[in-house]
């Protein structure tokens, strides 16, 4: 790898690494020390044979000597996740469209250096790590970010916010989950159904039409002829009269946060014609117009028209905090998948082990059958728990395979028939300790309260409603708009030349456009005026419904926080209890284990001395067995138990060592 990331990745597979050596030599070990006769440990099963060949079997240096060369591998370091909102100098560029950055759909690099022999050696950590890398519920919810900015871009334009789906993804983590509650944190309260077939849509920003904030520009013209027959020649003095025009016109317009509107009309004209009583042909004119409204009553102050550039940052705020939502539920999820795994990989082992039992057990015998020793039945039911016990090892490898299945969904992006059909390695048999399993319930509840997501999202969806409920009120008020506009005019043209009227054909306008523009701004015929429009709505009953409406539901608001406190003060209790029955599962199932261990190597000692048969021991090993997949089922529901406390605490993170800012990058930069 490359730099510090290099050192730390190195760093923590050789941890994993030396987790697999140990397992590898405790294994070793304990076969090694097993003896022939009545002084098994209690943790192993008599003459039982080894488990099937795995990676954990292999020699500890050949396992090192992979590991080495592992660490000597270089891939191609996994690019952040960032896209950014579109800024160019280019004045063209806010007219064309920005498409963003394409997927990246390829597995993190860290998948790669798990791989050995054509599997997959994995700890709980390295899942985290690779879910956090490659989950695809994460990758979806990260374009939330750019979302919300665009959001609040347009909100700082006038624009209405669109909102943010801050909604939990869980699509990529599905199986493996069981534990006291529902799992999924961050679920804020409130997500009522919408009414009988119909849409229901909320008060939640209403008040005041906002104008937009971004400048508009308009530009006309147009070139007109125009040929009419005089009724009357004397009215102009020709039968057809004649007329050519060419205007343009431009404005200007722009509304500002306090509720002020600029308005800003210019329009230049020239009309020619063939009229001898025209004392200018052709004759140009120009006007300028600056209007400037003031909002007063109704739509007055930033507050009323900035209100969803408000609701827009506090939605920044309110993803940020689903986003560590997400986290908590994918890793929460992915944590139970790693459990389930672990619990049928070790099942399958056991099932493994009973299978090779029984072949023995049924060797030994037909031996001795062929010296007549024992009874042809004792054969046959041999025969018989052999297609039991393989029978059940098929079932336990197709659930170790849908295990493995579900981990690998769970923590790549793209599907590779390579990794696909890996078999997965767990090496983590204990999860890390958990100070949360013995704290009291007051203080789980307080630290509840504290660290979920959910509870922060609540309080400011609370802070949106409070400003909602002020920005309504300015949509009872009546409209009272103050105005002033200034108004410019100017004129010109050449004298005409075929004036028939004598003296009236003389002017002392300028002749040209430049005495046309002069005219027009330097107050030489000025109009302004100022005055003020009231505009009162009788009844107002559309505005006072959706205000009352406003109060009603921010009411509703205030009882869903309540309720979304109880529910978590009941999730952590509830969480609790399932962890101390887990714990209490495991201590009942651990005392049967070791009744059936010891009922196991009393069987076998009489079997030895004549007074019990080869199939009551086979009995005996089968009832083993059962006890052992108990104790690791057990096992697996309390480390579940020991996830969903913390997950009811809000406290995952924390506990697992996981970055949010790593989390939004979607790159691991620490161990």
């Amino acid at each position: 790898m490359i730099n510090p990331k290099t050192s730390r990745t190195q760093a923590l597979f050789t941890g994993c690494a030396s987790i697999a050596i140990f397992v590898t030599a405790t294994v070793a070990f304990a076969q090694q020390a097993l003896p022939a006769a009545d002084s098994q440990a209690t943790s192993a099963v008599p003459q039982a044979p080894a488990p099937a060949a795995n990676p954990q079997t292999a020699a500890s240096s050949s396992l090192a000597q992979q590991i080495q060369q592992a660490q000597q591998l270089s891939f191609a370091p996994q690019q952040p996740f960032h896209v950014s909102l579109p800024h160019s100098r280019n004045p063209l560029s806010p007219y064309r469209p920005t498409d963003a950055p394409p997927l990246d759909l390829s597995n993190s690099p860290r998948l790669q250096n798990l791989i050995r022999d054509g599997k997959l050696y994995i700890s709980l950590s390295d899942a985290i790590a690779l879910a956090i890398e490659n989950n695809l519920d994460l990758a979806y919810f990260r374009y939330n970010f750019p979302i919300a900015q665009t959001d609040y871009a347009r909100t700082k334009a006038g624009g209405r916010t669109h909102g943010v789906n801050t909604g939990i993804v869980q699509s990529s983590t599905q199986g493996g989950f069981s534990g006291g509650s529902s799992g999924s944190a961050g679920a804020s309260s409130g997500s009522a159904a919408a009414g009988a077939g119909g849409i229901v849509t909320s008060t939640l920003g209403s008040g005041t039409a906002v104008a937009s904030f971004d400048p508009y520009v308009t530009f006309q013209g147009y070139v007109d002829h125009t040929v009419f027959q005089e009724t009357n020649p004397f009215s102009v003095g020709v039968p057809i009269f004649k007329q050519n025009t060419i205007e343009a016109l431009a404005s200007y317009t722009q509304s500002f946060p306090m509720g002020t509107g600029l308005n800003v009309n210019y329009v230049g004209q020239r009309f020619a014609n063939n009229s001898p009583y025209e004392a200018t042909n052709p004759t140009l004119y120009s006007n300028l117009q600056v209007e400037l409204t003031q909002h007063l009553l109704a739509g007055f102050g930033i507050a009323t028209n900035e209100r969803y550039m408000h609701i827009a940052k506090k939605n920044m705020q309110i993803n940020d905090l689903a986003f560590r939502a997400q986290v908590i539920a994918t890793i929460t999820q992915v944590e139970n998948i790693y459990w389930d795994l672990v619990n049928a990989y070790e099942d399958e082992q056991i099932k493994e082990r009973l299978v090779a039992f029984a072949h023995k057990t049924l060797q030994d015998d037909r031996k001795q059958l062929e010296l007549n020793a024992i009874p042809a039945m004792q054969v046959i039911k041999d025969e018989s728990d052999v297609a039991t016990s393989e029978g059940d090892l098929t079932i336990s490898r197709s659930n170790l395979r849908l295990n493995e299945l579900l981990i690998i969904n769970a923590l790549t992006k793209s599907d590779d028939p390579g990794i696909d059909e890996m078999s997965v390695i767990p090496l983590d048999r204990i999860g890390p300790p958990d100070p949360n399993a013995s704290m009291p319930i007051d203080d789980l509840i307080a630290e509840a309260e504290k660290n979920r997501p959910d509870v922060s999202e609540d309080e400011l969806a609370m802070q949106v409603a409070q400003m909602s409920l002020k920005s309504i009120r300015s949509e009872l008020l009546p409209t009272l708009n103050a105005y002033g506009f200034y108004d410019g005019a100017g004129s010109a043209g050449p004298a005409n030349p075929n004036c028939s009227l004598g003296t009236e054909c003389v002017t002392d306008l300028p002749t040209g456009f430049g005495g046309m523009f002069a005219n027009t701004f330097n107050y030489s015929s000025p109009e302004y005026q100022v005055g003020m429009t009231l505009q009162i709505p009788l009844r107002n009953r559309v505005a006072k419904a959706d205000q009352f409406r406003a109060s009603l539901e921010y009411r509703q608001r205030q009882i869903s926080f309540e309720e979304q406190k109880k529910s978590i003060r009941f999730d952590v209790r509830n969480s609790q209890f399932a962890l101390q029955q887990a714990q209490a599962r495991v201590d009942a199932v651990q005392k049967a284990r070791d009744l059936a261990q010891r009922t196991f190597d009393i069987t076998e000692r009489e079997q030895k001395l004549g007074a019990k048969s080869t199939y009551d021991v086979l009995v005996a090993q089968h009832d083993l067995a059962i006890a052992e997949s108990a104790l690791a089922s057990a096992k697996t529901a309390y480390e579940k138990a020991r996830v969903d406390i913390d997950r009811a605490t809000g406290e995952t993170l924390e506990r697992m060592g996981v970055s949010i800012a790593d989390a939004k990058t979607g790159q691991v930069r620490q161990p």
